[in-house]
């Protein structure tokens, strides 16, 4: 939770005039390359030290915080520190895109999905760095848009123009978010609709086991599947399926639980990795949300930390609940309202997962390895929000929930 800060010196060297700047940067080759750009010197005369982050989560992959402290550098002639305050941090932000997700869905007779039409409508990313940009990048639209891995015969995605209002940056699990919410809530809407299981459903929707492979589509132009070949790396549906029945078998999921009390699940493939939560909530007669435990497979290829993964799949939990529950910055005349975590509040101890399990896919070498950190953010929120329905009756559709639940 460190704020951004920098410590830069721009000085006079053997070879003119020399930049060192020690920073916590999740990008020190851009960083390096815009200080030399923006001081006029060669990109060899600036060397960037990367310290420990304290927090990146993607905004501090953007450096504005160091060219700040080199330009105050240069000004006084002198090595400068600036760290910001959190006013600054919170109010100066690269922030999340928000997104309006829409899905559409068919039944025949039999109760068999047979049409899906997901419509997605989001500021892209690339608007930060290139002017009129106004839709989704391919990298946008490959975070589960267009990698649908559900088994329906007629299925379509949409992208629609939406301009920016605001600096957009990454964001841990970035198009993600959104779109694991959209799908996974949507399966659970269409179980709640027919009367059924939603692990059922779910399971039914992803379909045989089989690889998707989005390039086959004439309107999936370019699919970037996060940078890695689709051969060494493709959408599995067996894989997708295992972590939803091992989370599900783990949470003991069709165990009968008291009356306010309720599990829901989601799974969802990003960064090359398959991830599946089963949450489990009570909800009072006040509307107090309360969560006792979480399960959560991730498969993620061969792999030598598990506690590395544990700890990662952990935090995207008090991460994940953080965002539903109260993750929002809101804008008045043109800035945001909150200022500091008295406005913008992140889950407390107090309210944080009681008991969050963590089940490992095991792997062999031969399957290649995938994300870690960011895949087990998706599916939280869905999962969460379906729990809720189960316990209370109550739909959550737009986050955060904030005082949704209150009676």
């Amino acid at each position: 939770m460190e704020t951004p800060n920098a410590t830069v010196h721009v000085r006079q060297g053997a070879s003119g005039t020399e930049c060192v700047a020690y920073a916590p940067t999740q990008s020190p080759g851009g960083c390096r390359d815009d200080l030399a750009k923006m001081l006029g010197i060669p990109v060899e005369n600036v060397t960037v030290n990367v310290t420990l982050l304290g927090g990146g989560f993607g905004r501090k992959s953007k450096w504005d915080y160091v060219l700040e402290a080199a330009l105050v550098s240069k000004a006084v002639d002198a090595p400068v520190k600036v760290t910001w305050t959190r006013e600054d941090d919170v109010r100066h932000d690269f922030y999340h895109t928000v997104s309006v997700e829409r899905i559409d869905a068919g039944l025949d007779a039999r109760g068999k999905v047979v049409a899906w039409r997901h419509r997605s409508v989001a500021p892209t990313i690339l608007s930060t760095f290139k002017a009129g940009a106004d839709h989704a990048a391919p990298f946008e639209l490959g975070m589960g848009l267009v990698d649908n891995p559900f088994n329906i015969p007629n299925l379509r995605c949409e992208n629609g123009q939406c301009e920016a209002h605001t600096r957009i940056g990454w964001f841990r699990s970035v198009s993600n978010i959104p779109r694991s919410f959209a799908v996974q809530s949507m399966a659970a809407e269409i179980a709640a609709a027919m009367g059924r299981d939603p692990k059922d459903v779910l399971l039914e929707l992803l379909g045989p086991d089989r690889i998707v492979d989005p390039r086959k589509s004439a309107e999936v132009a370019d699919f970037w599947n996060y940078g890695d070949p689709v051969e060494t790396y493709p959408i599995d549906t067996g894989r997708l399926r295992r972590v939803a029945e091992l989370a599900a078998e783990q949470a003991e999921w069709g165990k009968a639980l008291p009356p306010g009390q309720g599990r829901g699940i989601a799974a969802h493939r990003s960064f090359l990795s398959y991830v599946a939560t089963v949450v489990h909530v009570a909800v009072d007669g006040q509307g107090k949300l309360t969560i006792p435990r979480v399960d959560t497979a991730i498969d993620c290829g061969f792999h030598i930390n598990p506690e590395r993964i544990r700890s990662q799949i952990e935090g995207a939990a008090v991460m994940g609940l953080s965002l539903a529950k109260r993750g929002q910055v809101t804008f008045k005349n043109g800035q945001p309202e909150q200022k500091n975590f008295d406005g913008f509040i992140v889950a407390r101890i107090d309210e944080a997962p009681l008991d969050v399990r963590v089940h490992i896919v095991p792997a062999d070498w031969d399957v290649p390895s995938s994300g870690v950190g960011e895949p087990g953010l998706p599916p939280f929120a869905p999962a969460l929000c379906n729990a809720i329905f189960a316990a209370s009756g109550k739909r959550i559709r737009s986050l955060p929930i904030g005082d949704q639940l209150k009676v």
